[in-house]
């Protein structure tokens, strides 16, 4: 059973992104550069964290190759659409084993990879954080993203200066898959985070993973329980919504960035 690692919140300016969820109350960390021409900003919580991404660097994004998927391209087309949640990511002990576990369950894979990246501590020292990543994809969901993470150094990476937030926020509750027949795409859910399914009366799916749970949610459901707009889905099912445990009291749900946030 694996985990929810992180969320990858597409944006369009990086730097008015980091300072709205600032203005959520959360702990941002300070901006960092990707070598194949994304930036980020991370807002950490309790072993699951939100990845505000945009692409500054056009020029360094890698030409597509065979049997590779282009992280950097993919958010550049999915900044052409939107802004939004565009990649779910599970947690890894090995990168490698997952590649070959999403094979043998028949999931569209590709080659494992590797990156490092400068990272800045509390500290402000300066310090190398590396990543192996094993992406999968879904021919029906064009702009919804999904891969596992292994870190290398994550003594450099989870610091508990980034987990105090001004807001309480804690750890992640559930991230939120809106379809219009949310049992087609369980099996490929089910897979892909290793834990089992569950379909309600509602018509939706539940997958409870060993860090926060997967949804995946009519468009009724969603408006329902984000008390936001579903979103659009000619390129089929999104990522729209994520709900955060705060310590102290709910908070009144808000959109952002193209997300719908709920607080409990």
């Amino acid at each position: 059973m694996k985990g929810l690692d992180h969320l990858v919140l597409c944006v369009d300016d990086l730097d008015s992104a980091a300072d709205s969820y600032r203005q959520l109350g959360f702990t941002v960390t300070p901006r960092a550069q990707h070598p194949f021409g994304t930036h980020n900003c991370i807002v950490q919580l309790d072993g699951f964290f939100l990845e505000l991404l945009t692409v500054a660097e056009p020029e360094k994004i890698p030409d597509d190759q065979a049997g590779h998927f282009g992280f950097a391209r993919f958010n550049q087309h999915y900044l052409a659409k939107r802004q939004g949640c565009s990649m779910l990511v599970m947690d890894s002990d090995d990168f490698r084993q997952d590649n070959v576990a999403a094979r043998q369950a028949g999931l569209d894979s590709y080659e494992p990879f590797e990156f490092s990246r400068k990272a800045v501590l509390p500290s402000k020292e300066v310090v190398t954080v590396s990543f192996g990543l094993n992406f999968v994809s879904h021919n029906d969901m064009l702009m919804a993203g999904f891969f596992t993470c292994q870190q290398f150094q994550p003594e450099y990476f989870w610091k508990a200066e980034y987990q105090r937030h001004e807001n309480t926020a804690s750890h992640i509750v559930e991230v939120c898959l809106v379809a219009e027949n949310p049992v087609d795409f369980a099996p490929f859910m089910s897979a892909f985070t290793h834990c089992q399914s569950e379909l309600t009366d509602d018509g939706d799916i539940l997958i409870a993973t060993r860090r926060g749970r997967v949804v995946i949610l009519t468009p009724a459901s969603f408006k329902n329980r984000y008390r936001a707009a579903p979103p659009e889905m000619s390129d089929g099912p999104q990522l729209a919504g994520f709900t955060i445990g705060v310590k102290q009291g709910p908070l009144e749900p808000v959109s952002i960035c193209g997300a719908a946030i709920l607080f409990e």
